[in-house]
């Protein structure tokens, strides 16, 4: 049985307050942004992975950062600062958006934004970049507006898959709201009502849910999930499937292909900004390098052959030019094929085919524009 027992060093870091309830299943740990957090259960990612695509899985997402923006005027100073605009989307929708340097343009963190009312946001960070998010928002407040870092206040469940809705119906929860918008519902905890909130969000690709509750909740609304699970083949998840679900979307990692020195305009992730907005931080830097053009760009590689290609990778154009670097890479189990993310120079387009030093051989990939596989109707 895999374990669940910290593993020597990682005594630092942070639980989720599910962590007893990984370690029944026989969850094999692994750190992660300062987290102690479940990589598979006994069943192996691939297996994991198969029940998200043709049924659902339930992953435990605590250690995302949980920080909530509240005052007079708190939408419009989080839309003058992130790179999306909260103009477009109103109170009970949620967006995703960039927090940049304003000097050079870098992503410091890819971040979901909830939108509440005008005075009150919930923003849902990578678990590593919270505190920098929260330091770099409370230092340029205005007066009035806080900005809460409430990371170990709340857990967050993900039940993703094509039977999400279905679980969710027999776990009393609502269901069928429009992508990337959220509602609100009540569990019972013990003699308590406590509330859910219920968001049309993912990083799988497949219809989903992300349910953040009360950490002294989690136990409660993860047995109720899991029982409602039961009838639709649901099984829990680690981080190891997220990772491959996410690859085949073609969705970037914050620190592995996106970053501080990674800009949006390379990323590929411009539609997350709000170009004609007048103010986000790193807007300068960022309208001139769209204006001129990357010299290197985020772009979606598929083996040709049997290759498997693995962060840090080297990539070589068809003249056998040095062309960047693989920085995300695994085994398709849907396509039973290689498939990653490479920054690569801004010549090599897509269609091309290049070569990646596979462990000291060079195999083929082509280069294409993600998902690798179709995504499911929002």
């Amino acid at each position: 049985m895999a374990t669940s027992s910290t593993p020597a060093g990682q005594s630092d870091l942070h639980r989720s307050p599910l962590h007893e309830r990984h370690a029944a299943l026989g969850a094999k740990t692994a750190p992660f942004g300062g987290w102690e957090m479940p990589l598979e259960y006994a069943g192996g990612i691939v297996a994991e992975h198969k029940a998200v695509r043709a049924a659902a899985g339930i992953f435990d997402v605590s250690h995302l950062g949980k920080v909530v923006v509240r005052g007079p005027g708190a939408a419009a100073y989080v839309n003058a600062t992130l790179t999306n605009d909260l103009e477009r989307i109103g109170p009970g929708q949620a967006q995703y958006t960039l927090c940049c340097d304003d000097a050079t343009g870098g992503v410091v963190d890819d971040l979901i934004v909830y939108l509440v009312s005008d005075q009150e946001l919930l923003l849902v960070p990578n678990a590593a970049n919270t505190a920098e998010v929260v330091r770099r928002l409370a230092a340029a407040a205005p007066d009035g507006v806080e900005v809460l870092d409430q990371h170990h206040d709340h857990a967050v469940l993900a039940v993703q898959g094509p039977a999400a809705d279905a679980v969710l119906v027999d776990a009393g929860m609502p269901t069928g709201h429009d992508y990337m918008s959220f509602t609100h519902t009540r569990i019972s905890v013990g003699d308590e009502d406590v509330g859910v909130v219920v968001c049309r969000t993912g990083y799988t690709g497949e219809r989903g849910y992300e349910l953040l509750a009360p950490a002294g909740a989690a136990v409660a609304l993860w047995d109720l999930l899991l029982a409602a699970g039961e009838d639709h083949a649901m099984v829990p998840c680690g981080l190891g499937a997220r990772d491959t679900l996410r690859t085949e979307m073609g969705y970037p990692l914050h620190g592995q292909d996106i970053g501080p020195d990674v800009t949006p305009v390379q990323g590929r992730i411009g539609w997350a900004v709000g170009w004609r907005k007048p103010a986000f931080w790193g807007r300068e830097v960022l309208l001139a390098e769209k204006e001129r053009g990357p010299e290197r760009v985020l772009r979606g590689i598929r083996a040709v052959g049997r290759g498997i290609p693995r962060p840090g990778m080297a990539v070589r154009d068809a003249e056998g030019r040095e062309a960047g670097t693989v920085t995300s890479g695994t085994f398709s189990p849907s396509l039973r094929a290689g498939v990653g993310l490479a920054l690569l120079a801004a010549s090599v387009a897509e269609g091309d085919e290049v070569s990646v030093d596979v462990r000291g051989r060079a195999e083929a990939f082509s280069v294409q524009r993600p998902p690798f596989v179709d995504a499911a109707p929002r």
